[in-house]
């Protein structure tokens, strides 16, 4: 065998041709193909409950964000109490919401003990013809009111009367800055309530802005005791000053 013929066998024309390498690299490779399968309805109905139960607690804690200073103010006043102080007005537990009972102004304006919600409520219950009591209780509430100072904005002095009975015109001039409405007997009493023993014309009653009737004064009160029913409005005022502003969105009911 001569060399020739080895020289032959390792011909460049034998070897593969480097020209084409690249292409065939291409077509040997496959195509990568991802497949997404649609999800259960069992899974979207699950991720649709984590997102209501999510958005249910964090409207919670919005609320109780909102809601925080009010209790605050009311633990402090019910419960972080300085030792030896008591309150000279009765709590009223459970509280009574103010229900939505009709009312009529010495005007005739038709309304509902729900428009007072807003504002403190020192309030007071006597007849139209009011007697020696009723104008004690509208001589203390006023004075009272004027008491709390810069405060006083922050309460209404009211008057519920009972019956159809006309109000003496020497009292009217008294009573420009004060609420008087007329309310049916049978919806006041299911809602106030006096001391056992007592009638509902012997006590002055408080009903916080948020219209739950919170306290109840002693009967019968005199000026040394209207002194101690003060006492407990200033700290009522200073227990809610980080919620409670002057005025009520409603606006203030329009007495004539």
């Amino acid at each position: 065998m001569s060399g020739s013929k080895l020289l032959d066998d390792s011909s460049p024309s034998d070897a593969p041709d480097a020209s084409s390498r690249p292409h065939a690299s291409r077509v040997d490779q496959h195509l990568g193909l991802t497949v997404h399968s649609m999800p259960s309805p069992e899974r979207v109905m699950d991720a649709q409950a984590r997102r209501k139960v999510s958005g249910r607690w964090k409207m919670l804690a919005v609320f109780l964000v909102c809601a925080a200073p009010v209790v605050a103010s009311y633990f402090t006043y019910y419960v972080v109490r300085p030792e030896g102080r008591r309150n000279f007005g009765e709590l009223i537990d459970p509280q009574r919401p103010l229900p939505d009972l009709a009312t009529a102004s010495l005007s005739g304006q038709r309304s509902t003990l729900q428009a007072l919600k807003g504002q403190w409520l020192l309030i007071s219950v006597a007849g139209g013809a009011c007697d020696d009591i009723c104008s004690h209780h509208l001589y203390l509430q006023r004075q009272m009111r004027e008491g709390l100072g810069k405060d006083k904005d922050r309460m209404d002095w009211v008057w519920l009367i009972p019956d159809d009975a006309a109000v003496p015109d020497k009292l009217l001039p008294a009573l420009k800055e004060a609420t008087v409405l007329r309310v049916s007997p049978a919806g006041l009493s299911a809602w106030l309530a006096p001391t056992a023993g007592q009638q509902l014309a012997e006590h002055l009653y408080v009903v916080d802005p948020m219209g739950n009737w919170m306290m109840r004064f002693p009967a019968n009160l005199d000026l040394s005791s209207a002194a101690k029913a003060k006492r407990d409005l200033e700290r009522l005022m200073r227990a809610s000053a980080g919620w409670d502003q002057a005025g009520r969105e409603a606006g203030k009911l329009a007495v004539q």
